[in-house]
């Protein structure tokens, strides 16, 4: 293999002569080769949308060389085709507050605007990884400000997939309105309950995740962009530093502004622990969710038997015609997951030191992977919600076999009354009227109406 010569202050390093990289991402690659996860690419593209708009501005501000500028844009809009993801090797966890990364972006788009202009791979004379497509810029506001854009787009899609979730729950509630089942509470018998009660329930939560995630974009249009090593805007000048957010707007479609105060965002991480947050309360929607659809599908003979989920794959490798509620548990799996990132993300965020955190590239690592492992597993539980089926006929022989009817009766004949009646029910294997009937309690009639599920469920049915 051929390779070229690169410098840098600690000194030489041989590259293989056509990389796309230089010597700043040859380190990082020595330096942090800890696990075999890259850098999220919804960030490295937010970044390189970035360096466009740096480009843009300056050659309208006429502070670079307009062709030098439209080199570095259309290496850019080849790298945001998607053509070039394998030049972005960093390791997601990584020293230096995310300047690897930053560098990775740098040379790479430095390197594809050097060939587009007909030189080799390190000529650096033609165009620059630092003087030119990181001209204005530092690591220290690119690398919040990409993490935000790339947040914003993924809280889309998330929004979005809630959206569809709460549609099909809310299907769900309209098509089994008119099934009774029994409720339960700490897993034991209580009362009646319509099966589009209990999903219109989930739904109700649903919506509230879709409408926090749906607002919580707004915590993050406010970018340090502009303000470069510590948010005083050192090297970046005025003019450079209000046309570049007007310019990235535009680019990214994201309702972009200039921060009020760049040294809060440039140090502060408190917004993404906010937004992790509002993940794992979805999750914990999620998962309640997904582990009551395992119970109810419990069986198929010696559980509840309420609901069937679609068959998606055989269960076992044992034991044959066994299938399992595997879409519920990836759920739970995913759900487990934010929550652990959460937690990277909250105790990085306390990290911080001074003028900078050197903690982000955690923080942004778990932040966009529990946004798209959220988008994909909600995506999913879609599906599952939408093709499950309920068992009238197990629903109605729970309910009948149970005392969850009796509670009705604390009206006419007491609690103690209606206690020693459940108690006995239980014993001899007899229904709650039959006992009533037996003992002359109330008229049959009367005691008809007054256990009659449906008429006790329908107050609780929404209108």
């Amino acid at each position: 293999m051929n390779y070229r010569t690169e410098k840098d202050c600690i000194g030489k390093k041989e590259i293989p002569v056509d990389c796309l990289y230089g010597i700043h991402t040859a380190r990082a690659i020595d330096n942090f080769s800890v696990s075999n996860k890259r850098v999220n690419l919804n960030l490295i593209y937010a970044v390189v949308e970035i360096k466009k708009a740096a480009a843009i501005t300056h050659s309208q501000n006429g502070t670079m060389n307009s062709q030098k500028a439209a080199l570095i844009i259309e290496a850019c809009d080849e790298i945001l085709l998607g053509l070039h993801d394998n030049s972005f090797i960093t390791c997601a966890i990584q020293g230096g507050a995310g300047t690897s990364t930053n560098m990775n972006v740098n040379e790479v788009v430095a390197n594809i605007a050097i060939k587009k202009a007909g030189g080799k791979c390190g000529d650096y004379t033609i165009v620059h990884p630092l003087n030119d497509v990181n001209l204005s810029q530092s690591t220290n506001d690119v690398y919040p400000t990409a993490l935000r854009v790339a947040a914003i787009k993924l809280l889309r899609k998330l929004s979005d997939e809630f959206a569809e979730l709460q549609t099909e729950l809310q299907k769900k509630e309209n098509e089994y309105s008119d099934i009774i089942k029994l409720g339960r509470t700490q897993l034991m018998d209580a009362l009646p309950i319509m099966v589009g009660q209990e999903f219109g329930a989930y739904a109700q939560a649903v919506g509230r995740d879709r409408w926090r995630v749906y607002k919580v974009e707004e915590r993050l249009r406010q970018v340090n962009l502009g303000g470069t090593a510590i948010g005083t805007g050192m090297n970046a000048d005025r003019q450079f530093i209000f046309t570049i957010i007007e310019i990235l707007r535009d680019l990214t479609g994201l309702g972009l502004a200039k921060a009020e105060f760049s040294i809060d965002l440039t140090q502060n991480n408190d917004v993404f622990v906010e937004v992790s947050g509002i993940l794992k309360a979805s999750v914990t929607n999620l998962i309640k969710i997904a582990n009551d659809l395992r119970l109810m599908n419990s069986g198929p003979r010696g559980g509840l038997g309420e609901i069937t989920l679609e068959e998606v794959q055989a269960g076992s490798s044992i034991m044959p015609g066994k299938i399992n509620p595997v879409i519920p548990e990836m759920v739970v799996q995913s759900g487990i997951k934010v929550i652990a990132n959460d937690s990277a993300i909250t105790t990085a965020a306390c990290y911080g030191q001074l003028e900078l955190n050197a903690f982000t590239p955690i923080i942004a690592e778990s932040l966009l992977e529990s946004l798209e492992l959220l988008i994909n597993t909600v995506k999913i539980f879609s599906k599952c919600i939408k093709n499950l089926k309920v068992n009238e006929d197990k629903c109605k022989e729970h309910l009948l076999n149970s005392t969850a009817l009796v509670t009705a009766l604390t009206s006419y004949i007491g609690y103690d009354k209606a206690a020693e009646i459940a108690k006995e029910a239980l014993s001899t294997n007899k229904t709650v009227k039959d006992i009533v009937l037996e003992q002359g309690l109330v008229d049959e009639k009367k005691l008809d109406s007054i256990l009659d599920p449906f008429q006790v469920t329908k107050p609780g049915i929404p209108g």
